[in-house]
């Protein structure tokens, strides 16, 4: 049989999904691992988008989306998030995580280096492999609430990187970066020449400080912007995000990609996205202050079983310290699925900077997440009452 070349072999399994399927086998399992609402598309996206199927809006539109909605998203962009756009500027995708994908091939090819966060999300690592370029990361400490300094992110430069990632509110950490970090993340790129791209999954969903797109801080069109349905709509089955970028040939290019990948995003899921755009907000409020109870409720426990973690600003994931019990976070974490039937992520499938810790979804019901918690204190105390007997010699109960 013909031997492969492509980069792709050189591509690691995301470690969230290998708990995901695992915990997919056991009917008896609290879901925390995944990130997805646990809320459905509220009801009026669903039957828009039904009418307007009905109605014969099922064809294709343009590979960069339709007119009405990147026009829509303009504007959205510029009420929300304070951006100057057109629809020129905007390019639907298959997710947002299909125009990172598509924006690291246009913009990056072998040779080059994307640097990420660490921890980080690891998709962004996934799609810069299979570009055939490689992956530097820049640290975001526990000690700090994982918020990089400007100093480290510079530090890690190197003369082949050619894209600085963003991710606020982060993944999996929670975080939100101050404006004057994104300031300086944009003079960065502008004094060494690069991109930046800034991932902004999680723009809807925070519990304090407002969210900043560091494209307010741009001023020659070097920072390109990822958006979803997902998060804010409960829509991560139907696969749309968008692009923004002000730079003309990206934009061409991103078409390019595009056109020769998905052909159109789905015309059934622009629609839909529409109605999210236009309908009430009220289900994304509701989402929002559910988040932010859980996440109260959450670090409430763990400090009282005596379990560290970060408090979160943003998103719905919550990294918990399970280092006094194990420095092998996956080993944690299939102990915990196997013995105490919950699912959580490793922090070892976020990188060197995840090691030690977990990562729980807050994107369940509450009570399920309160017991989720109480069996992970559960089982930090088991195995670091049996690490101590084993240093001591003292028999000590099975974990």
């Amino acid at each position: 049989m013909p031997t492969t070349t492509s980069p792709v072999v050189r591509m690691h399994r995301s470690g969230i999904r290998k708990l995901m399927e695992l915990a997919m086998l056991d009917p008896e399992a609290i879901r925390l691992e995944l990130g997805e609402p646990d809320t459905p598309t509220p009801p009026h996206i669903v039957e828009a988008a039904a009418n307007d199927a009905r109605c014969g809006h099922t064809g294709y539109t343009s590979s960069i989306g339709s007119l009405e909605l990147r026009t829509a998203l303009a504007q959205k962009v510029g009420a929300v998030n304070g951006l100057t756009a057109t629809a020129d500027d905007v390019v639907v995708t298959h997710g947002a995580m299909h125009g990172l994908a598509m924006a690291i091939n246009a913009t990056m090819g072998p040779g080059d280096e994307l640097l990420v966060p660490d921890p980080e999300f690891p998709n962004w690592r996934m799609a810069a492999t299979a570009a055939g370029a490689d992956v530097r990361t820049y640290p975001a400490y526990a000690a700090a609430g994982f918020v990089p300094t400007l100093e480290d992110i510079e530090a890690a430069l190197t003369p082949r990187t050619k894209v600085i990632l963003v991710n606020s509110p982060n993944n999996p950490t929670g975080a939100m970066y101050p404006p004057e970090l994104l300031a300086g993340i944009v003079d960065i790129a502008r004094r060494h020449d690069l991109w930046v791209f800034s991932d902004e999954c999680y723009e809807a969903i925070t519990f304090g400080p407002a969210h900043v797109s560091p494209a307010a801080f741009d001023t020659d069109g070097r920072v390109v912007t990822f958006f979803t349905f997902s998060k804010t709509y409960s829509m991560t089955g139907w696969r749309l995000g968008y692009v923004v970028t002000r730079d003309p040939y990206v934009h061409d290019l991103l078409g390019q990609v595009a056109e020769a990948t998905v052909a159109c995003p789905s015309t059934v899921s622009q629609r839909a996205a529409l109605a999210a755009l236009r309908g009430p907000q009220d289900d994304v409020a509701r989402a929002v202050e559910a988040y932010r109870r859980r996440r109260d409720a959450a670090v409430a426990l763990l400090t009282a079983r005596g379990v560290p973690c970060v408090q979160p600003d943003g998103a719905f994931y919550l990294m918990v310290d399970v280092s006094r019990a194990t420095g092998d976070s996956e080993e944690f974490a299939l102990a915990l699925l196997r013995d105490r039937h919950v699912a959580v992520s490793p922090g070892s499938a976020f990188g060197a900077g995840g090691e030690g810790m977990v990562r729980v979804s807050l994107a369940s019901d509450e009570a399920a997440i309160l017991a989720g918690l109480s069996r992970l204190a559960d089982q930090v105390d088991a195995w670091q009452t049996a690490s101590a007997a084993l240093a001591t010699g003292t028999p000590s109960p099975g974990v």
